[in-house]
C-alpha cells in the first residue's frame, strides 16, 4: 500500500451511530481494509436514534485522531448526518466519497428502525450525495459481542456494490442476525410493525414522573416470508434497498383524487 498513490484508490467513507470509538466502527474498518482509502468520521460519543437529525444550535468541531488500521480517523461533536456533511465539506475538501458505510451498528436496525436509526440517517445522507451507500447492523446490543459472524456478509455486500454500483438514489440496509455464522444472504422488504410499551415511567426524589425510552417491537406479520425480521429470525443477513425520498409515486392519483372538485 505504501507504493501506491492514494489519489488513485477509491474513496471509502465510514461513519456510525454508536460513536468512532465503538467496536463496531473498527470492525467494520477492518473487514474492507485494502479496499481503498478509508476515511472514517463518526460521533465522539453514542448518537443512536438521530435519524437524519443535524446540529444547528451549536458549533460543530471536527477532532483528528490516530490512524486505526490504515484509515484515517475524526471524531465530530455532533450527528452522523453531521460527519457525513464535515467529510464531504471539511475533510475530502467537497468531493463525494465513492462509496459509504455506516456501523458495524450495535442493535437491529431492521423492519421500522431504519426511521429512527442514526446509523441509516448516515446511509440516506450518503445516498443523498451520489454515493453508493449501505448500513449494516449486527443484532446484539452488547459492545463485547463478536462481530465474527459480519465479516463475510460485509465482504459480500461491499464487493457486489463497488463491482456493479446501486441505482441511483437506493441504498442498502444490511442486518445481520446474532450467530456464529451466518445461513446466507436474502434480499428482502422491511418488515410492518410497530413499538409497544415504548416508555417506561418512574419517580424521581422529588417526586415528578419521568420517562426512560423502551419497549419491544411487535411484528405484524411474522409468517410473511418476504421481509427483513422473516429471514434474520432464521438466521440469514436480509438486505432492503432504501431511498431518502419518501415520496408515495404508487398513490400519487389516489391522493390527487382526495383534492379534485
Amino acid at each position: 500500500m505504501n507504493n501506491i498513490n492514494k489519489d488513485k484508490l477509491p474513496v471509502i467513507l465510514v461513519s456510525n451511530d454508536d460513536g468512532i470509538n465503538a467496536p463496531g466502527i473498527h470492525r467494520l474498518i477492518d473487514y474492507v481494509a485494502g479496499r481503498g482509502r478509508i476515511i472514517a468520521v463518526a460521533p465522539d460519543g453514542p448518537r443512536s436514534g438521530q435519524s437524519s437529525a443535524l446540529t444547528v444550535n451549536s458549533p460543530l468541531r471536527i477532532t483528528r485522531l490516530p490512524d486505526y488500521n490504515g484509515a484515517e480517523m475524526y471524531s465530530v461533536n455532533g450527528t452522523p448526518v453531521d460527519c457525513v456533511k464535515l467529510a464531504v465539506h471539511v475533510v475530502l475538501g467537497d468531493k463525494r466519497p465513492d462509496i459509504l458505510l455506516s456501523g458495524i451498528n450495535h442493535g437491529s436496525n431492521s423492519a421500522i428502525n431504519a426511521l429512527y436509526s442514526g446509523t441509516m440517517g448516515a446511509v440516506f445522507e450518503g445516498c443523498l450525495l451520489g454515493a453508493d451507500s449501505i448500513g449494516f447492523s449486527y443484532h446484539s446490543h452488547d459492545e463485547n459481542a463478536s462481530l465474527a459472524a459480519c465479516a463475510p456478509v460485509v465482504d459480500e455486500v461491499v464487493t457486489r456494490v463497488i463491482e456493479n454500483g446501486l441505482p441511483k438514489g437506493v441504498c442498502l440496509n444490511v442486518n445481520i442476525p446474532k450467530c456464529d455464522k451466518v445461513a446466507g444472504i436474502k434480499i428482502a422488504r422491511a418488515a410492518e410493525g410497530y413499538w409497544t410499551e415504548e416508555y417506561a415511567e418512574y419517580t424521581d426524589p422529588h417526586n415528578r414522573p419521568y420517562y426512560w425510552l423502551t419497549g419491544r417491537f411487535h411484528n405484524t406479520e411474522p409468517d410473511a416470508s418476504d421481509t427483513d425480521l422473516y429471514w434474520t429470525d432464521r438466521g440469514y443477513a436480509s438486505v432492503v434497498p432504501c431511498r431518502p425520498d419518501q415520496t408515495a409515486y404508487a398513490d400519487m392519483s389516489a391522493i390527487k383524487s382526495l383534492f379534485e372538485d
